[in-house]
């Protein structure tokens, strides 16, 4: 029996690749966000991209568009919705509460369709936010009759070169019982993944690369370019520079025990910290090289989010494409998802 996905919030398709490389028939991705078209389509052929609000979407629209149908035991829908509402990093909150109760649009598909299977991928703050949905939409699985499990996981665990902790739940109609797959893998370090053995050149901030392979770094200011010369490699950070009153900045002064991570450098011998979608920004987090005087390169961190080198991006912006990475769940999480449904499809209980 080959399992077949529906990717909702798909972005730029990073579960959508993970679950194809585990061998599960992706029959296409729905988002609103039209940029994340050409990216999702180019590297997940034939999968579709349906540019598309789920709010506006009804049950008989969806199962045209995917030849899908109510209780079919293969049939697995994903949801991985934006997250910013109930992220832990300063947002505009907004701008994100419309998307913050995308998953009772979710759970309205999964009510009209009744899949053999429900993937919930999110931040943990979904799990522990008091005003969050999730406990009405735990409920009405056990109500729909499925079984699931539920935890907040550490993709490091799963070769992801990056301490990404996400939520995830996996919800099944077919299996009594049912497991999270396990993180068992042995770690992954950023030396094992950029740097030029492994096929990144040395550039300098603000490089433009017009190749596939988008090896390209945000342009520094001066300022912030003697900042990045002033932190030590491998890990320094801008307490290094906190005494010098050219380079300090204002928010931080004698408030050394908050945002220490911003303008920091990441290390070389651990994973990175998570891939945001403003990554590429030196001021955003801890996104310095371990030792370049730049902010990560947009494929840096498509590769810290183990998407293939191969893989292409398209936007309209450097933002746009960094937004598409960041938000993405790292394939490799996704193919360790998707090998843990097959083995569930044929065993069951495991």
């Amino acid at each position: 029996m080959t399992l077949r996905a529906v990717d909702f919030f798909c972005g730029g398709g990073g579960m959508t690749c993970g679950l194809r490389m585990a061998g599960i028939n992706v029959l296409g991705g729905l988002d609103i966000a039209a940029d994340c078209r050409e990216t999702y389509e180019f590297n997940n052929r034939p999968s579709r991209f349906v540019e598309q609000d789920v709010a506006g979407l009804d049950a008989e629209a969806l199962g045209s568009i995917f030849d899908i149908r109510r209780d079919a035991p293969n049939l697995i829908f994903v949801g991985c919705s934006p997250c910013q509402y109930w992220s832990k990093i300063r947002t505009d909150r907004g701008k994100s509460e419309k998307s913050a109760f995308l998953l009772k649009e979710f759970q309205r598909f999964i009510d009209s369709f009744l899949p053999g299977f429900v993937v919930l991928e999110n931040v943990p703050g979904l799990r522990s936010n008091p005003q969050s949905y999730l406990p009405h939409f735990r409920d009405f699985l056990k109500n729909s009759g499925y079984s699931f499990a539920d935890d907040v996981i550490d993709t490091s665990r799963y070769g992801v070169p990056q301490h990404r902790h996400r939520y995830l739940l996996v919800a099944s109609r077919t299996c009594a019982t049912v497991t999270l797959p396990i993180g068992d893998t042995p770690t992954v370090s950023v030396r094992q993944v950029i740097g030029e053995k492994n096929g990144f050149p040395r550039i300098a901030a603000g490089h433009a690369d017009n190749t596939n392979f988008m090896h390209t770094s945000a342009e520094l200011s001066a300022l912030n370019l003697r900042r990045i010369q002033t932190t030590p490699h491998d890990g320094g950070d801008r307490l290094s520079w906190k005494d010098d009153p050219e380079l300090q900045i204002d928010a931080y002064k004698g408030r050394d025990d908050i945002f220490k991570d911003v303008y920091g450098r990441i290390r070389w011998d651990t994973p990175a910290p998570t891939i945001t979608t403003r990554f590429n920004s030196l001021s955003n987090g801890r996104f310095g090289h371990p030792e370049e005087d730049r902010a990560l390169s947009l494929r840096e961190g498509a590769c810290l989010q183990t998407f293939p080198k191969s893989y292409r991006f398209f936007g309209p912006s450097r933002n746009s494409v960094a937004r598409q990475i960041g938000n993405a769940v790292p394939p490799l999480l996704a193919r360790h998802i998707g090998k843990h449904l097959i083995r569930l499809s044929r065993h069951g209980d495991i």
